[in-house]
């Protein structure tokens, strides 16, 4: 009983408390409004994990369910944003092992999976003295790039393409603080990640995402490698 006070009064003093009690109450506009701010976010989070529109459209449903269903055990631990994207995550997941039944368990698991994996290829870099370790071919300066080119819709989905082809976590630690726009904290807290192994996995994500990138934005640069063609 003591627990269960604690428990109501944590949820009471949170940031959360007002919108937490009215959405208790039944209230629509309520939940109207939680759906109007975290829906968006939630399907882009979703495709992180799952290979279509649909699907993620049905995780994100399914995710809304659970929340009404499980906001009366609602403890207050955490955020209440941050307890619906880990339901999220949890639900995308699940559908995400349940389309790649052929991969195995381990690796779509296993932060570490790819710790020996460079962030850049060894090949960008000159061998020989005296310009060992120079950059063969540096990164593009992306901002002397025609705005319109840059923003184009062919762009997003270059992006969009090198984020699916991320390992599983990097997809969705990236997904998370570039395309939903997270702080750290918040996707450590949803992922269950350490500070340094999110750190990691963005670092990897990006310079992957960048690599496809560059070799869009230059023909000379073969895809994949990054290296002059």
């Amino acid at each position: 009983m003591q627990d269960s006070i604690r428990d109501s009064d944590r949820v009471a003093n949170s940031p959360d408390g007002l919108l937490i009690d009215a959405l208790r109450r039944g209230d629509e506009t309520a939940f109207a409004g939680l759906i109007d701010t975290h829906h968006g976010s939630m399907i882009r989070t979703a495709l992180a994990c799952v290979s279509t529109l649909g699907v993620a459209e049905e995780v994100v449903q399914e995710t809304w369910m659970e929340v009404f269903r499980g906001l009366a055990r609602f403890e207050g631990r955490s955020s209440l944003k941050t307890w619906i994207f880990r339901i999220l995550t949890n639900i995308a997941k699940t559908r995400g092992r349940q389309e790649a039944r052929s991969v195995p368990f381990s690796a779509l698991t296993d932060p570490g999976s790819d710790a020996e994996e460079p962030a850049v290829p060894a090949d960008r870099f000159r061998a020989a003295e005296p310009w060992q370790g120079g950059w063969q071919a540096p990164p593009r300066a992306w901002e002397r790039l025609p705005e319109e080119r840059a923003l184009s819709a062919e762009t997003k989905t270059c992006i969009a393409a090198a984020i699916q082809a991320l390992a599983p976590q990097q997809r969705e630690v990236i997904a998370l603080r570039d395309v939903a726009g997270w702080t750290a904290e918040e996707v450590c807290a949803v992922l269950g990640i350490s500070t340094a192994n999110q750190r990691v996995l963005l670092h990897r994500a990006r310079s992957k995402v960048r690599g496809a990138l560059e070799a869009y934005f230059d023909p000379n640069l073969r895809p994949g490698t990054g290296s002059v063609a």
